[in-house]
């Protein structure tokens, strides 16, 4: 159990972290978006981390107060479920 869900934190992380980042490179490019609500499920289901560090990382969604309030709360909600079950 917990092999697998170290596993799923990384990967979730990682796709979090690289979605963000083409959202922003598309963004530069003036090309379609993903759209938030992906880039929010993403952080609910574990990748809140990858999300985080991408947004300030990148310079990315830093000025929308629901990224700003949202992103972290959802980190912290992760952060408590992830600690629950791998303890």
């Amino acid at each position: 159990m917990r092999t697998a869900l170290w596993v799923w934190f990384i990967f979730i992380n990682a796709v979090g972290y690289l979605v963000m980042s083409e959202d922003k490179r598309r963004a530069r490019n003036r090309r379609e978006r993903v759209p938030e609500k992906t880039l929010f499920l993403l952080a609910a289901i574990g990748g809140a981390l990858g999300v985080w560090i991408a947004m300030y990382r990148k310079r990315h969604k830093t000025r929308h107060w629901s990224f700003r309030i949202g992103i972290p709360l959802l980190l912290f909600v992760n952060a408590v479920l992830y600690a629950y079950f791998l303890s």
